[in-house]
């Protein structure tokens, strides 16, 4: 695999003076970029122009990954030319978060094979349901298959976001690339690093992603009797204290919600992810060195036995989410160096900060995560 990653500033113009002239069925794009691309896309028909036998890959940020460099208004590029694996694509569209199910199975039904070996996904942030979106997905693709990916952001604004289709960026999409062949190795880790704190309560009353009730008594109210001062900041408060899912006490798996806003008519609160009723929820709060903890935490986990042993091209796409970055101010970059310290020497990265990630919780089906750092690892053998 010959992989080259590169960016563009408005100010400066692209960080090199020529593309890699990687362009060929076999090769992939990945482009990470501000919300206000969409406004102005002539950098990214530049560099989409380069490629025209390429697939791409890209949505908008709430702020992009270069190595170890956290920015804003700008892109970030990787271009990988794979010598002995193929690529495949497809893009639907999503008008709304009710059809997230079948905008997944509908993608995953273009791009299921029998040679698959993993999906890279982006969706549009704000107009999904994203645990719908990877329970369609799941009910196509098999658990052999890796499928990592997140939610496109749009910075803290939460106003629009977008997803490259056939080079243009569109609200409204969610687009995946798949990666086939017994050549292609894919890692994938997902963390959080959150403190777990007080009682975990029963969910008694929900509908997908709305949460009414928390052992009988109304979500929000008891929310707010935990958060003290800090409730009258709602709902931007809630990005320091969010839910940990579970389906019952001591299981191992536990997912991460983040709160998108409340009602305080009804005292329900909306999550970017489902909350089945049945499942425990437990309010957690940030410890600055955990969270930096678990972004080294989830790139050891992409080095499962032999993934990436004798390679030299390695490509790294880390996803985190905004309430990370809002919460870890300007030692933000100190996650993505951490990430990036775990992955062998060489190791190219690039990525996004989110509204949502997209990674198998340790293996089989893929979840829907919240506040996490997750990291995909790509190469060729």
């Amino acid at each position: 695999m010959n992989l080259e990653t590169f960016s563009y500033e408005p100010s400066k113009g692209w960080s090199l003076r020529a593309f890699p002239r990687l362009d060929s069925e076999h090769t992939l794009v990945v482009v990470f970029g501000a919300a206000r691309f969409m406004d102005d896309p002539t950098a990214l028909r530049e560099l989409l122009a380069a490629y025209p036998s390429s697939r791409s890959i890209g949505c908008s940020t709430s702020g992009e990954i270069h190595g170890t460099v956290l920015s804003d208004d700008s892109l970030s590029v990787a271009v990988a030319r794979f010598e002995r694996s193929e690529l495949d694509s497809a893009v639907v569209a999503i008008e709304n978060s009710a059809g997230s199910f079948e905008a997944g199975r509908e993608l995953a039904g273009r791009l299921v094979r029998s040679d698959l070996r993993a999906l890279f996904l982006v969706s549009d942030g704000l107009n999904v349901n994203g645990s719908e979106l990877v329970r369609g997905l799941n009910t196509v693709v098999p658990e052999a298959v890796v499928v990592t990916g997140g939610l496109a952001g749009d910075g803290d604004r939460f106003q629009r976001t977008w997803v490259l289709e056939r080079g243009e960026p569109r609200s409204g999409r969610v687009s995946a690339v798949g990666l086939y062949g017994e050549h292609v190795r894919v890692g994938h880790g997902s963390k959080g690093g959150w403190d777990k704190f007080g009682p975990a309560r029963r969910i008694t009353r929900a509908h997908k992603n709305v949460l009414h009730e928390l052992d009988g008594r109304p979500a929000l109210g008891l929310y707010k009797e935990y958060l003290g001062e800090r409730a009258k900041d709602l709902p931007a408060s809630a990005l320091l204290f969010p839910l940990a899912l579970s389906t019952r006490p001591g299981d191992p798996k536990v997912l991460v919600r983040t709160v998108l806003s409340v009602d305080e008519k009804s005292q329900s609160m909306t999550f970017a992810g489902d909350m089945p009723e049945g499942s425990l929820a437990q309010l957690m709060r940030a410890n600055f060195e955990r969270l930096i903890e678990g972004a080294s935490t989830a790139a050891k986990h992409t080095l499962s036995p032999g993934q990436l042993l004798g390679t030299s091209d390695v490509l790294s796409i880390a996803v985190s989410c905004v309430g990370r970055r809002l919460i870890l101010g300007e030692r933000t970059e100190e996650e993505i160096e951490a990430a990036l310290k775990e992955l062998p020497r060489g190791t190219r990265q690039v990525g996004f900060y989110s509204y949502g990630e997209i990674s198998p919780f340790a293996s089989g089906g893929c979840d829907l995560h919240n506040q996490t750092m997750t990291l995909t690892t790509i190469t060729e053998t």
